[in-house]
């Protein structure tokens, strides 16, 4: 039986229920934590199946094989001076969004961006409007507002640190073998973790990786379109969110300081692409007394992708508050958070920070 501290359950709760579950479910989710041990067998299709007596939920997918034609099309698409998203809304809608120069990172020279709806048509897609656009076979050709031709390409980018190997002195937590670092930790048939889990193990000062798959969730919307979140200490949650051209509130975005602080940039691949999360954190300190002498601070890259850079923590994250500072060792686990979508991840490691003067072991 794992032993699993009492303070860090409550504060547990306490974040659920400001994330609004209510009191009786946030104490099933303290049991449900107290009590894992095992690594069950998650299946991704029966994940993807209507739960029995649930009400009726938007569609959710985990496998290109279960999502269907739309899932196809989604995606970036480049060419010469010019980047487009093309987006799926559900019921065979869509959204396009053109970029000057090129794609985001890759040419787009900040400008307004011109968005224009579509429906499908047949194998591909239609978007009428103040662009005229057809998407077919991986090509995605039509005229700009001022009447320009183009011809744009299929693109598939992906994070420069995704399958980042651990380093000398690396805690592994998670390398697709086992659930055993994790209290709760749940495989499903594919080898990856699932959202939902706690690791054993402590940590303080760190650099952690980790990489995550988002579902595809078409019908989703704002911070009902596959939500997750990694809780660093258990304490500090940097969002997880699909927001490829999802809007949502500021601090709500994938890799938000969740209550606090809003990414610097949005970094997030479509669903269905793996994504990485590169964090150096700082926990904090504090006095006899029990007064912060140090807040907590990190360092958060998404996709390689700076959103923030030493950014203080104003206490533990909440929602719609902030919770203060209370003394502690100044230590806590790794929380992956099941907020109701199947988010998995794969590839965690951790390595502590050392001191300067102190030789490597």
């Amino acid at each position: 039986q794992p032993v699993v501290d009492r303070g860090s359950l409550e504060l547990f709760i306490d974040v659920l229920i400001a994330h609004g579950l209510q009191a009786r479910q946030a104490r099933a989710h303290r049991r449900d934590v107290a009590r894992g041990t095992g690594a069950a067998l998650l299946t991704a299709q029966a994940a993807d199946a209507p739960k029995a007596g649930a009400p009726p939920a938007e569609p959710t997918y985990l496998t290109a094989e279960t999502a269907g034609p739309d899932f196809l099309l989604q995606g970036e698409y480049g060419g010469d001076k010019l980047g487009a998203d093309v987006i799926a809304l559900g019921k065979d809608t869509f959204r396009l969004v053109l970029h000057k120069g090129g794609l985001p990172g890759a040419g787009w020279d900040g400008s307004a961006k011109t968005e224009v709806e579509g429906k499908r048509s047949g194998e591909g897609v239609s978007f009428a409007g103040a662009i005229k656009a057809e998407l077919k076979d991986g090509t995605l050709s039509g005229q700009t507002a001022d009447g320009e031709g183009f011809v744009l390409k299929r693109v598939v980018r992906h994070s420069p640190t995704e399958g980042a190997q651990p380093p000398v002195g690396a805690v592994i937590l998670f390398d697709g073998s086992n659930a055993d670092a994790w209290n709760g930790g749940h495989l499903d048939e594919r080898k990856l973790l699932a959202a939902g889990t706690t690791s054993k193990q402590a940590f303080q000062d760190f650099t952690l990786h980790l990489e995550f798959l988002l579902p595809f969730k078409p019908l989703g919307r704002g911070q009902g379109r596959a939500n997750s979140g990694v809780y660093v200490q258990n304490r500090y949650e940097v969002q997880v969110l699909d927001v490829y051209n999802n809007k949502t509130y500021a601090d709500g975005q994938a890799g938000g300081l969740y209550g606090m602080w809003p990414p610097l940039h949005n970094a997030m691949k479509k669903p269905g692409q793996w994504n990485t999360y590169d964090v150096i954190f700082e926990g904090p300190l504090f006095d006899a007394e029990g007064k912060v002498t140090r807040k907590a601070s990190v360092t958060v890259l998404h996709n390689g992708v700076a959103l923030h850079h030493k950014q203080e923590f104003n206490g533990p994250s909440g929602h719609q508050n902030t919770p203060k500072y209370f003394k502690y060792d100044g230590t806590g686990p790794i929380r992956l958070q099941d907020h109701g979508d199947p988010v998995r991840f794969r590839n965690i490691w951790i390595r502590p920070l050392g001191e300067y003067d102190q030789p490597e072991k």
